[in-house]
């Protein structure tokens, strides 16, 4: 596995998103390339086409080849797994040495017992997320090393996913002629480039509208408490435009970006758009309002279902560091008051973080510091963190090793 170049590929319903950055001789991470391209063969985050999709992907990444050839090897990719389930998990061990000094090796086989779980053959563990340590009855312990005690416990957080979708994904990379680096929840790798460390511990929601799915995750005091990925996105709006104004899903979204609103209220009924300006077939006239009103309905019906997910766990209006909105959908103009105004919480646009990366150009800074590229950065910065655990010790080659192995048929 390369490490000079790491790549951060979000596979969306209507777009491929990546970030290639470079880990520099002195260990500094380097944003090197953004890219963007259409994406077919996707549907609600997985894949429906594998022939559409590897097409879309010999668009991209000929375009990172072009950056190194090592990096095609080296690709983090994000899972948007609609039945994706979390979990609470507990380890415990038996502190192996008789001075009963915690090492790293403790650690590791109490992580390792709290990642078995009894999953059904065809669901995998993507991931397990460390909440805290317990030394003898010794709660909220963040790092036990070099701790004394005779037993070490582990609460941990375990995502586990359909492993058959993950598979058809990981193949279409693969069929393309790319390597995986590793797999990360899409959720989490937003949560990466965009949550502060405040935010986390306060409390917080973070939503992603993408065209296919709406993700969402939920951290309090650090932890993820709650993970969601919804059926319903930006795209619905688009359509919801097509039949609303009778043309075309193409022209439909022209319009959604250039005209819509998410709030309709204020907006005149003789603002008027002519649709012919942008499809000449079609004939009809219509008024921004008559567009924000569409727009807002199936926004609203979208904070209803994140609302819904808040109200399952008790954290609806209760979240001090109130909601954070990243994706493409994110770019709505009015959308951070209209969800202010249905989740009633404080509301604000999620902005990729780019202060851990070294970024040399105006141009890739614009482009980076974007929404929708919230979960490509997050991909990459993600890896890198766990680059940095390498080498301290955590062996990510085997742990991706037991990934591929819960994939094979």
């Amino acid at each position: 596995m390369s490490q000079n170049h790491i790549v951060g590929l979000d596979i969306g319903t209507s777009s491929l998103k990546a970030v290639i950055a470079e880990i520099k001789k002195d260990g500094q991470l380097s944003l090197v390339k953004v890219l963007q391209f259409p994406s077919a063969g996707m549907k609600k985050g997985n894949a429906d086409d594998l022939p559409d999709l590897v097409r879309s992907l010999n668009q991209i990444l000929p375009e990172i080849k072009n950056v190194s050839k090592k990096s095609l090897k080296n690709i983090f990719l994000n899972v948007c797994n609609s039945d994706a389930r979390i979990q609470s998990s507990r380890g415990i061990v038996a502190v192996s040495r008789a001075d009963f000094e915690i090492h790293k090796d403790d650690i590791d086989r109490v992580v390792q017992a709290s990642q078995a779980i009894n999953l059904p053959p065809n669901r995998m563990v993507l991931h397990s997320i460390t909440k805290e340590f317990t030394v003898d009855d010794v709660e909220g312990i963040r790092d036990p090393l070099g701790m004394v005690g005779n037993r070490l416990e582990v609460d941990s957080s375990v995502i586990d996913v359909f492993a058959p979708k993950v598979k058809d994904l990981t193949k279409s990379v693969e069929m393309a002629g790319a390597g995986i680096g590793g797999l990360i929840f899409s959720p989490l790798a937003d949560a990466r480039s965009v949550l502060s460390r405040n935010q986390k511990d306060l409390g917080v929601v973070l939503i992603d509208i993408g065209f296919g799915t709406t993700t969402m995750c939920v951290y309090e005091e650090n932890r993820l408490i709650h993970i969601a990925v919804l059926p319903i996105g930006a795209g619905n709006i688009t359509n919801d435009l097509a039949i609303g104004l009778r043309t075309e899903v193409g022209t439909a979204e022209m319009i959604k970006l250039s005209f819509g609103s998410a709030i309709s209220k204020g907006i005149s009924a003789r603002d008027t758009v002519d649709v012919r300006k942008i499809d000449p077939n079609s004939a009809v006239s219509t008024s921004r309002k008559f567009i924000a009103e569409i727009i807002e309905e199936r926004l609203a019906e979208i904070f209803e279902f994140v609302n819904n997910e808040l109200k399952s766990i008790d954290k609806n209006s209760k979240l001090p560091a109130g909601a954070v909105l990243v994706g493409g959908g994110a770019k709505i103009p009015g959308i951070t008051e209209l969800a202010r105004q249905e989740l009633h919480l404080s509301t604000k646009l999620g902005i990729p973080d780019t202060s851990q990366i070294e970024v040399t150009s105006g141009e890739l800074n614009v482009q980076v510091e974007n929404p929708e590229f919230a979960c490509a950065l997050g991909l990459v910065l993600w890896a890198y963190d766990r680059m940095a655990e390498d080498s301290t010790g955590v062996d990510i080659k085997s742990f991706w090793g037991k990934i591929k192995s819960s994939l094979l048929p």
